[in-house]
């Protein structure tokens, strides 16, 4: 939701289970996850 461009504050809004510390999460997992090296296995 953050990268189509919504707000911590609307997602918070909209899932009120949600708190600020489960987006912060998200984004370290996801920074984790593109975080390694890129192989490439072209000759």
């Amino acid at each position: 939701m953050l990268a189509a461009g919504a707000t911590e504050a609307a997602i918070l809004e909209s899932y009120p289970y949600l708190e600020r510390a489960d987006i912060e999460a998200c984004l370290q997992y996801a920074a984790q996850q593109v975080d390694h090296p890129v192989l490439s296995l072209a000759k």
